[in-house]
């Protein structure tokens, strides 16, 4: 059986890093799974991509990098990321979580930077090879909430310090997308604890996990 590709996306502050090491451990633990569970993200899912992602996000470099750049920046960690780990890993069956991936690429430099949709679009095609995740986890949460958090964490990054305008712009596209893609966008009330966040992924994953042909019986094979 070849492996699922189960992304989270969502605003800055959502959550999206806590529940998907919390859905690893939840799988680990609860399903007798014959195939692998890994967890990965965007940009920084490589060694190449580390190197991006302190480009993308660091606050010293003391020149601005430009939209273009910060999209072709992108789109390269994203083609290295799918060439070399998840396409292999998919290919063995491994379940693989992502914490990013084109969605968050349309939401935040097509809507919140502005940028040609149709073009960015062009690049994801080419980046991913037409690979798709089979189902997104959106976690839809207020912007200024998010944010909050963010802050309360301390040592913002470079695309956190943006201003609120770029943020709400954000959360559009990202609603927008779960519009279009009913099927492989599942929104998730992120506004709540995170236990009931959990839970309801949780459920969710089991529903998708026994549609695509997994079984919770240690004795059923894959």
């Amino acid at each position: 059986m070849k492996g699922k590709l189960i992304v989270f996306e969502g605003v800055e502050g959502a959550g999206k890093t806590t529940q998907m090491q919390r859905l690893i451990h939840w799988l680990q633990a609860s399903w007798f799974l014959k195939v692998g569970v890994v967890a990965t993200r965007e940009p920084g899912g490589t060694e190449l991509g580390k190197q991006l992602r302190h480009l993308l996000l660091k606050q010293d470099s003391g020149e601005l990098v430009s939209e273009m750049a910060e999209l072709l920046m992108y789109a390269a960690d994203r083609a290295q990321h799918v060439e070399t780990f998840l396409k292999p890993e998919l290919s063995k069956g491994t379940i693989v979580l992502c914490d990013r991936f084109t969605d968050s690429t349309i939401a935040y430099q097509g809507y919140g930077r502005g940028l040609k949709l149709n073009l960015i679009k062009q690049l994801n095609e080419i980046a991913t090879g037409g690979l798709q995740s089979d189902l997104t986890l959106w976690l839809d949460i207020n912007v200024e909430a998010g944010l909050a958090r963010v802050r309360a964490r301390g040592g913002r990054d470079r695309i956190e310090q943006a201003d609120l305008k770029f943020h709400r712009l954000v959360q559009q596209g990202f609603g927008e997308l779960a519009e279009e893609n009913k099927s492989r966008i599942v929104r998730i009330n992120g506004d709540r604890p995170e236990h009931e966040v959990a839970q309801e992924i949780q459920t969710m994953v089991t529903r998708r996990l026994e549609d695509w042909g997994y079984s919770n019986n240690p004795h059923t094979e894959h």
